[in-house]
């Protein structure tokens, strides 16, 4: 199995296999947090009307997502792990908007399977893959809306790669290095409420949940669900 590691938009575009698309903080930790809740599927789109225009069709039930961090108007919840799990989602139907994760699994043209993944499911993640041993892997880093490098999604793909080829870090110096970071001050910090301190610390639960999140296209939508 070849794996590499890209990051950012153009990371995307170029990426061919099976593709993992990770975004931390916080699209693929909400997405996971939803499914935990019962959400029956997520549709990924990349632009906040696309995703209102999907709802206003009846082919979702609630839209989640950001620009630069805060709620779309009209959207009915941020892009948010902790959000999500105080949310009513048993049996909804989700679409799914952000600047980093979504934009990532819509410009990945070149996948012949596409997985969205955070530390939530990075094991749930080389399991599913290394059942199918795909000849090639590429995982992106996506970063700070698709367009500048973050630690949380690096560690995240070395996390990936080094769980693909039969080696396991230690979580909690994961952890300690991601917290250490340039990004998780805005979680804490009171003049950007959108970022709830919660958010961070649920995403850098590592492996919470024993499943891993496929992506693919059904009646020419970009449909998630869970994949045990």
């Amino acid at each position: 199995m070849e794996i590499r590691i890209e990051s950012l938009l153009e990371g995307a575009r170029r990426a061919q296999g099976t593709v993992v698309i990770v975004d931390v903080f916080r699209a693929f930790t909400t997405a996971a947090v939803a499914f935990s809740r019962g959400a029956a599927k997520i549709i990924m789109v990349a632009e906040p009307p696309e995703a209102l225009a999907l709802k206003a069709r009846g082919l979702g039930d609630l839209c989640v997502g950001e620009v630069n961090g805060i709620k779309p108007r009209e959207f009915d919840f941020g892009n948010s792990p902790f959000e999500m799990a105080g949310a009513d989602l048993e049996g909804k139907v989700i679409i799914q908007s952000t600047r980093a994760g979504t934009t990532g699994v819509a410009a990945a043209a070149g996948a012949s399977a596409v997985y969205a993944a955070s530390f939530v499911v990075a094991k749930g993640t080389a399991r599913a893959i290394l059942r199918d041993r795909p000849p090639l892997v590429t995982i992106v880093a996506m970063g700070w809306n698709a367009r500048m490098r973050t630690d949380e999604d690096e560690l995240c793909a070395l996390y990936l790669r080094n769980l693909l080829e039969g080696r396991e870090p230690s979580t909690d110096a994961l952890r300690q290095l991601v917290q250490a970071s340039g990004q998780v001050g805005k979680f804490y910090d009171p003049g950007q409420p959108h970022f709830h301190p919660e958010d961070c610390e649920m995403a850098l639960d590592v492996n919470r949940y024993d499943f891993a999140i496929r992506v693919a296209r059904e009646d020419n939508l970009l449909v998630a669900r869970p994949h045990a």
